[in-house]
């Protein structure tokens, strides 16, 4: 059983921690919408949810633990458990699944030799399955502490992942220059980005994203997207579907001479 109640930050710490989340609750006219900032600032303070960083936000905004811990376990963004340097989440869902998304993260899974929020040995990568990342027009693709690598590839995504286990500087496609999970995790409490350039760099939508509206403004000329839609002349049918598991089958509500059932299984001729 986990020692009631959950230890307390060291004073120096829990000092500093108290000052920036006056800040954040401040910004608030009902103090418990800072919730989720505060949870972003603990974590940046241990690279994960501790029961001392709920015991920490509880107290700052009057909650109970259970309440706090029912937020921090419902989003996930908060990590439950100590993690790496980077986590690298691969997107699955359809549009990158059928460009790639799936063989991209089975050969991260055996490259790295982790599974989803399992952390490689050195502390650096932290591998994570990701239903949506919110950027189907630049399938597949993979986020690293939340920062988008566009248009991969089973080796683009290796490289990368070598490179940041390495040490290497890794520039994403768009967006800010990559920082540590700790340093993203401050960013989303809401706290500036004092790196020189980071916020000039994050820039807005890319091309693709565009694209629809520049046609929509004209820019782009005409396009076809498909050919018209007509509606079948009255006196014809349309013809019979070639498939027998599309074809209505005789049953006993409609085939007297068949009291049992089908005349056949289906898919049988």
């Amino acid at each position: 059983m986990p020692q009631l109640p959950a230890p307390d930050y060291p004073a120096e710490v829990r000092a500093r921690l108290a000052a920036d989340a006056r800040e954040v609750i401040g910004r608030y006219p009902d103090s418990r919408s800072a919730l989720l900032p505060l949870l972003h600032l603990v974590q940046a303070e241990e690279g994960y949810v501790t029961r001392t960083g709920i015991r920490f936000c509880a107290e700052q905004l009057g909650l109970t633990t259970a309440e706090v811990t029912a937020v921090s376990t419902f989003y996930t963004m908060y990590r439950r458990r100590t993690g790496g340097d980077y986590q690298v989440g691969v997107c699955t869902n359809t549009l990158c699944a059928v460009l790639g998304g799936d063989a991209i993260l089975e050969a991260l899974r055996a490259h790295l030799g982790v599974g989803h929020g399992e952390t490689t040995a050195d502390g650096k990568v932290t591998l994570e399955h990701i239903e949506c990342n919110a950027a189907c027009d630049y399938a597949p693709v993979v986020m690293v502490n939340w920062e988008f690598f566009d248009n991969q590839t089973v080796e683009s995504a290796t490289r990368l992942v070598d490179e940041l286990r390495a040490g290497r500087t890794v520039q994403p496609t768009r967006g800010a220059p990559l920082c540590t999970y700790r340093e993203t995790s401050r960013i989303l409490a809401g706290f500036p980005d004092e790196r020189p350039g980071a916020v000039e760099a994050s820039g807005g939508a890319g091309p693709a994203s565009l694209a629809g509206l520049r046609l929509a403004k004209g820019e782009g000329g005409p396009v076809k997207v498909g050919p018209p839609r007509t509606e079948p002349p009255q006196d014809e049918h349309p013809p019979e579907h070639p498939s027998s598991h599309d074809a209505p089958q005789q049953t006993s509500a409609s085939d007297a001479d068949h009291p049992s059932g089908p005349v056949t299984e289906e898919g049988e001729g």
